[in-house]
């Protein structure tokens, strides 16, 4: 009887369930015409309006509703900053499958326009492959660079010379809101504006859509713009107040500058234009001592004197985007910019001949170094970008990009003794740059997932020409010197192929991928003896990264990625440059490409007044790119770039964001490393070894007064960081900034206080060390501090989300 039982209540079950309805779709964000992930979906029963079920639409925006009953329905969508989404009424036959298709989300204007302050909002979060930070947190960087916005990042460190480091590694990529851009990274964002950036995107262990350029991995900066059927406008303008300390420098400093960014989107059109000028001088001071060994003699020639920059850019974008239908999107933008930099370092030297053995002075003379090093460049560019949406919700996605660049600059190098120049000699060079790129990238739906493929071909070509001229004592004109001076041509093709598989099951986020390339390398030297070198390499790049969820609003990840930094033409440049009078500097064209391996595993956790991140990583890293010194002559230090063999980092970042108070806000990163290093240098016999603990802090802390009125500190802090022979010292900038709104938001005064130091602090200082058995060198770079800046910015409707205006895709990659 009750095996019966069961088995006619087996087959009723059986048959419901066969005739059960299910609905699909996916959430799209009509602004940025793209899948919105993680919006919450909620489904309603139309006869009571009673919630059926709910989830979160996964990393394509897709969600799907199984084992419903046959009925009328509707649904709801929503996510932060986005108007509520209520679908029309739809009916669910027995047995049958509905696909309702985009459910479009739009920006919420109210949301954007909205400036009273009842709380602070969380400034950062994390996804499986990058954590992301709100750019308007650091007051600091308003009015600056790009390069002030990112050095408050975790694990980002900008030093005295300007190097940008992430996770210690001076290399990385750059993206412009996702698109690449194969450009010195400290040049490129010196030149985009702070107030255009909406949120920087921090990428450690890319996937095998990214170039594997850089080995600390990326960082791509998503740009601002304007809402749906709307415009936008914002403008600011900047100024110094006097120097309050001028280091004994021979001119007074100069700082202003202005930009301006407006955005028009009306139906299918989407127009921005954005121009900036910024002139950002800098006082300072140079205090070195050296020594050299030749022989049985020792000479010491310690120096004190100016060291400080003349710097200004401008630039102009515009970018077009048309919308003809929802499958079809063509864009074209351009972009043209100057860029200036003057160095003067006028340097008093003091230089003593000894006796190696006995101590005893066989010679001594004082004599003045006037040395002045200019560089600048013109950049303009153009892309082309045609996206498509097939009726099997594929995508076709075609770029192309062209850029031209005029690159030049010059040394000029005098010693003076008793007010008779004994040496002069002039540095100069012109280097045209053509860059190309083409990328096709497709992607569709396979399985629980998305699988996505791609090619691309990369050209970067130049062809220097580099002068070195000397005037001889009592000459009256300057000849060229043929061991210094000759033509360097360079020939970079790079092709790539690579595909990758991302999905979500349950509570698990992974993405996989392999990435092939093969690239050659052909630079052309004519001087005294004519060269060629030639590299050609087949590589492969796996990736893979994993994300898993938990219940209690922790988040556990891992991931791994090959990577790889490629040689530019400065470090290939084999041709001497006399830099100023104690060194000269001068490439290796047979220097190889940096390969590493990067690992990372870590955990989040969001609460009620903030979230917490922590990673372990571990870099792996073969011919490791170093510039390093031997001695030219007993006055002059041959400065070379060259391979050491192996270097090693791991290390762990904590990031944490907390708001104790709806008036407080306190962001903090902190980086803890071990980096080692190992290799032969030059001609030294011995294995050159060194190996360091590095930490770094980046603090942050907003108090919001009332609803006009806020006040911020923040410090950027780096400890001595070891180099293949010697040791870049300790590092910190700390800041204040205090912002009043008027006008209902729409106009912004901002007062900043930059490199705090009031003579006590000793900020904005580096020391650089290197010794080797016949040389030693040390020089510390003080730089300006305590400098007072005033930000005027006016709004006109307040610009949100990804502003597409290109940047240099080349050519600042050799400035």
């Amino acid at each position: 009887m009750n095996k019966y039982f069961f088995l006619v209540l087996f087959f009723i079950s059986s048959g419901l369930y066969a005739q059960s309805a299910s609905v699909e779709g996916f959430t799209f964000d009509k602004s940025a015409n793209a899948p919105l992930e993680f919006a919450s979906v909620s489904l309603f029963k139309l006869s009571d309006s009673s919630l059926v079920s709910g989830q979160v639409a996964d990393i394509n925006g897709k969600f799907k509703f199984l084992n419903l009953v046959a009925g009328l329905y509707y649904i709801k969508a929503q996510f932060v900053g986005y108007d509520t989404y209520k679908s029309t009424t739809f009916s669910l036959l027995a047995g049958k499958k509905l696909n309702i298709g985009a459910i479009e989300l739009r920006v919420n204007q109210k949301f954007l326009a909205e400036v009273k302050v009842t709380g602070q909002q969380l400034q950062s979060f994390n996804k499986i492959d990058k954590q992301v930070y709100k750019a308007d947190q650091f007051e600091s960087a308003k009015g600056g660079t790009a390069v002030d916005v990112i050095k408050n990042m975790p694990s980002v460190t900008v030093d005295g010379q300007g190097e940008i480091s992430l996770r210690g590694s001076k290399g990385f990529l750059v993206l412009i809101n996702g698109k690449a851009v194969q450009t010195d990274a400290a040049t490129i964002l010196s030149q985009l504006p702070a107030n255009s950036i909406e949120n920087i995107e921090l990428i450690t262990a890319p996937s095998a859509k990214y170039d594997p350029d850089g080995k600390g991995g990326i960082i791509n900066i998503t740009t601002k713009k304007g809402a749906d059927d709307s415009s936008a406008f914002i403008a600011n303008v900047q100024g110094g107040l006097p120097s309050v300390r001028n280091y004994g420098n021979a001119e007074d400093q100069q700082r202003y500058g202005a930009d301006f960014t407006y955005n028009y989107k009306k139906d299918k059109w989407d127009f921005s234009i954005g121009a900036n000028y910024l002139r950002n001088d800098n006082a300072g001071f140079r205090d070195g001592d050296l020594f050299t060994i030749i022989g049985v003699k020792k000479t010491s020639f310690p120096s004190q004197g100016e060291r400080s920059f003349d710097k200004y850019n401008y630039g102009g974008r515009f970018n077009l985007i048309f919308t003809p239908s929802v499958k079809d999107q063509f864009s074209v933008g351009f972009f043209a910019g100057h860029k200036y930099q003057d160095r003067v370092a006028d340097i008093n030297y003091s230089n003593v001949n000894t006796v190696l053995a006995t101590g005893q002075i066989i010679g001594r003379k004082n004599y003045f170094n006037a040395n002045t090093q200019n560089k600048q460049g013109d950049f303009i560019l153009g892309n082309l970008e045609y996206l498509h949406n097939f009726d099997d919700k594929s995508v076709l996605n075609i770029s192309a990009l062209v850029e031209q660049a005029e690159l030049e600059g010059s040394t000029k190098n005098r010693n003076i003794e008793l007010q008779d120049t004994v040496q002069n000699t002039l540095s100069t060079y012109k280097n045209p740059l053509t860059g190309f790129r083409i990328k096709v990238d497709h992607s569709f739906n396979l399985g629980k997932g998305k699988l996505e493929s791609g090619y691309q071909y990369r050209l970067d070509q130049q062809d220097g020409r580099f002068i070195y001229a000397v005037k001889e004592r009592g000459a009256t004109n300057f000849t060229t010197d043929q061991a210094f001076s000759g033509n360097v041509k360079a020939n970079n093709h790079i092709h790539s192929l690579y595909s990758q598989y991302s999905g979500k099951v349950n509570k698990l986020e992974y993405v996989t991928g392999l990435r092939y390339e093969y690239s050659t390398r052909d630079l052309s030297v004519k001087s005294l003896l004519n060269d060629n070198y030639k590299l050609e390499l087949h590589n492969l790049f796996p990736s893979a990264s994993i994300l898993y969820n938990f219940e209690n609003s922790w988040k556990a990840k891992a991931g791994i990625s090959r990577r790889v930094q490629r040689t530019n033409n400065f470090e290939l440049n084999p041709i001497p440059e006399r830099e100023h009078s104690e060194t000269l500097e001068r490439g290796d064209a047979n220097l190889l490409p940096e390969f590493i391996y990067l690992a990372e595993v870590g955990v989040t956790k969001n609460f009620s007044k903030g979230s917490l991140f922590s990673t372990i990583y571990y870099q792996d890293i073969k011919n490791p790119i170093q510039r390093v010194n031997n001695v030219y002559t007993d006055t002059i230090l041959n400065r070379v770039y060259t391979n050491a063999d192996k270097a090693k980092r791991l290390g762990i970042e904590l990031g944490l964001n907390y708001s104790p108070a709806k008036w407080a806000q306190l962001y903090l990163g902190t980086n803890v490393f071990r980096s080692s290093l190992s290799g032969l240098v030059l001609n030294y016999p011995n294995v050159q070894k060194n190996a360091a603990w590095v930490n770094s802090i980046n603090a942050n802390m907003n108090f919001q007064l009332n609803s006009t009125l806020s006040v911020q500190g923040n410090m950027n802090y780096i400890s001595a960081r070891p180099t293949v022979q010697g040791e870049d010292s300790r590092f910190y900038s700390p800041n204040m900034s205090i912002k009043k709104t008027l006008m209902s938001g729409r106009l912004t005064a901002l007062l900043q206080w930059q490199n705090m130091d009031m003579g006590l602090l000793k900020s904005n200082e580096q020391r650089i060390t290197t010794s080797a058995p016949d040389f030693y060198t040390t020089t510390n770079y003080i730089y300006e501090v305590d400098v007072v800046m005033i930000n005027l910015s006016f709004n006109l409707n307040k610009l949100k989300n990804k502003l597409k205006l290109p940047g240099s895709e080349f050519g600042e990659k050799e400035f």
